[in-house]
């Protein structure tokens, strides 16, 4: 695993270069669902900081097991209103938000923790019915609307575009949401910062990063295939 996580580092370091970016711009979230605690350790060992889970159950059950308070953990499944309060006690930032409702959930539980729960709202990029997120021609609306909610803090973007074998089909949709993300900055929407885009996974997270990426999701390049 040591290798794999090497290699993933630097072709993100190098692409991040080539396009004249920096490096420590972006974030590596490994994407541990359906991986044993021992192989969160290992990883951990290796130097890796942040990952990301879509499972509540089973996300609550490895992190109580690790038990590891350097690491910062992620929740990038989708999420349903019945479960915020457990979001919001274990997850330092939720990619998955992508209504007004869940928002409005996920703010309650957190004003009674005390704590500003950093989100991602999640844009359906390929307007894919079987998808989660909101449409990008509504995404604007919803960001004002939750800019309202004074236990949220609203960082940036995510998407999990349509998928192709071939990374460069997916760059119009990354591009896209660059965009969305551009549109939105200069919207100085109060409370809102957009400096995140959460976008690419193993197969495009290269032409994502090309595209302004922050956050890459990688699970199969480190820990391999799962069924």
């Amino acid at each position: 695993m040591n290798e794999r996580i090497k290699e993933i580092r630097n072709r993100i370091e190098q692409t991040a270069l080539s396009c004249g970016r920096q490096p420590s711009d972006i974030c590596l979230v490994a994407v541990s669902k359906t991986v044993a605690p021992e192989q969160v350790k290992t990883a951990a060992a290796a130097g890796l900081v942040v990952f990301g889970e879509n499972y509540i159950q089973e996300a609550m059950q490895k992190i109580d097991a690790i038990g590891d308070s350097r690491l910062t953990w992620h929740f990038i499944g989708h999420l349903q209103s019945n479960k915020a309060k457990y979001v919001v006690r274990y997850f330092d930032l939720i990619h998955s938000v992508d209504s007004f409702k869940l928002a409005k959930e996920i703010n309650k539980q957190a004003e009674k923790r005390g704590k500003i729960q950093k989100i991602l709202v999640q844009i359906n990029i390929g307007e894919e019915s079987t998808k989660s997120g909101v449409g990008a021609d509504e995404a604007v609306c919803l960001v004002k609307d939750i800019s309202r909610l004074e236990n949220l803090a609203v960082k940036g973007l995510m998407t999990l575009p349509p998928f192709f074998n071939q990374p460069e089909k997916v760059r119009p949709y990354f591009k896209h949401l660059a965009l969305l993300r551009n549109q939105m900055r200069a919207e100085s929407i109060p409370n809102i910062e957009m400096t995140e885009l959460s976008m690419g996974m193993t197969g495009d997270f290269e032409v994502a990063i090309e595209e302004g990426a922050t956050l890459v999701r990688i699970g199969t390049a480190i820990f391999g295939d799962r069924s």
